[in-house]
């Protein structure tokens, strides 16, 4: 806590002043984190000064707050045309990212210990962006995508976050997650430049070789890059208290049909099927299974299904989750491998479920999409409006994996390397 409060008085992230009469400073929290290594051991002890922006006022305190970040689709991308091509991957994180932006608002803080002394009634104006704040990841990005322009860096129009420099036969890409990088490219020289040149604009940490991005642990090997989440599968298991349980073969019932509505059968809904007293239990762990669908394309399904419900579950959803952990619990290492595919074509399969929502006879679109023999989109929707025929249905399924894939064609054509032609 004191090392942070030096950096941020170095960094001048505020101004001590008599608190004002007309403004009402926001106040702020103190947040502790250990962080681990993808084998579970702790890499170090993180304390992080926060401010409540949840008292912030639109309009008044901040305007924009959106933020891009990279899609899971060019992630895989970016795996994938790197390891074709036999480029070097390279990680990086940036020290108190949202630190390095100015503000253009007026905004006040209470003034943190360590800074306080008795009898003064002073407070913080903020000169810049702290963790906590609405305008603080949108205010982060325009400063490095500046950093990053100013030197001749283009940024994709398919992903706002993905930045690619090209010149004659030197080819380098970036993509950036908040504060986390991946750097690829043809040229050992101009990435080791633009580390130095990125360190000296901010404060960045060399990870080397990525084995570790976004709690997903990446493998690399002759035959390929594996992608999976163990460790997050078992911490979700061992948190759930389902760590003894007996595996699943399968994550859902087939033809299971869970809705909100109740259906005479003679017993009153609270006996049938009661609702949940807890709803955040349920939604917290809808939530990280959303997350795992990331290197989990077999469980899609039935995730797609059940986040349905998280304004009103009831007990048969929360079984149904179960069931989808217990179905973990028999394979917490499953993920995703990025073969080595010199051809770099892209197919697709799509399918569709005619009226398969019991609720709406809305109609359900499946669809993966390979780059070479690597796996890199998948999506399953329920469709937006009632199809009249299963040949409609599968329509629109097809019309939805165009889309994707004219997308990711445009994605590849940000990454190409002109040297090789492709």
């Amino acid at each position: 806590m004191a090392a942070k409060l030096t950096a941020l008085s170095q960094n001048h992230t505020w101004d001590l002043m008599p608190r004002p009469s007309h403004r009402k400073p926001i106040g702020y929290k103190w947040v502790y984190k250990i962080k681990h290594r993808a084998d579970g051991s702790i890499e170090r002890y993180k304390a992080r000064l926060v401010a409540k922006g949840y008292t912030q006022r639109e309009g008044f305190d901040y305007q924009d707050t959106f933020s891009p970040i990279a899609k899971h689709v060019t992630v895989c991308t970016f795996l994938t045309v790197a390891f074709v091509r036999d480029w070097p991957l390279h990680q990086m994180e940036v020290y108190n990212a949202f630190l390095h932006r100015d503000l253009h608002q007026e905004i006040y803080m209470d003034l943190p210990p360590g800074l306080r002394r008795q009898g003064e009634n002073t407070i913080c104006r903020l000169q810049k962006s702290l963790y906590g704040l609405k305008q603080a990841s949108r205010q982060w990005n325009e400063k490095f995508s500046k950093a990053l322009t100013g030197i001749r860096f283009v940024q994709s129009k398919h992903d706002y976050a993905l930045f690619t420099w090209n010149k004659g036969k030197t080819f380098i890409a970036l993509i950036i997650y908040v504060d986390d990088i991946l750097i690829t490219g043809n040229d050992e020289t101009g990435i080791k430049s633009l580390k130095e040149h990125l360190n000296r604009q901010f404060r960045i940490k060399d990870l080397g070789e990525p084995k570790y991005f976004l709690g997903i642990e990446i493998a690399r090997s002759p035959a390929g890059i594996s992608l999976c989440q163990r460790k997050y599968v078992l911490e979700l298991i061992s948190n759930s208290g389902l760590s003894r349980c007996k595996p699943s073969i399968i994550p859902v019932e087939r033809n299971t049909k869970l809705t909100t509505q109740e259906y005479d059968s003679g017993i009153s809904s609270s006996e049938n099927d009661p609702p949940l007293e807890d709803l955040t239990k349920y939604q917290r762990l809808v939530g990280r299974l959303i997350y795992l669908t990331m290197t989990r394309p077999n469980i899609s399904y039935a995730v797609h299904i059940l986040s349905q419900f998280m304004h009103g579950p009831k007990q048969s959803h929360m079984d149904a989750t179960i069931k989808v952990l217990k179905y973990l619990k028999g394979c917490p290492g499953l993920g995703l491998l990025f073969p080595r595919d010199k051809e770099l074509v892209v197919t697709a399969h799509c399918d569709s479920d005619w009226a398969t929502c019991p609720m709406t006879r809305k109609s359900l679109t499946g669809f993966c999409i390979k780059l070479g023999g690597a796996l890199v989109s998948w999506k399953t929707k329920k469709q937006s409006t009632i199809s009249l025929s299963s040949a409609e249905a599968e329509y629109r399924a097809m019309t939805k994996t165009t889309c994707e894939i004219i997308w990711i064609l445009g994605l590849l054509e940000d990454l190409k390397d002109l040297r090789l032609g492709n």
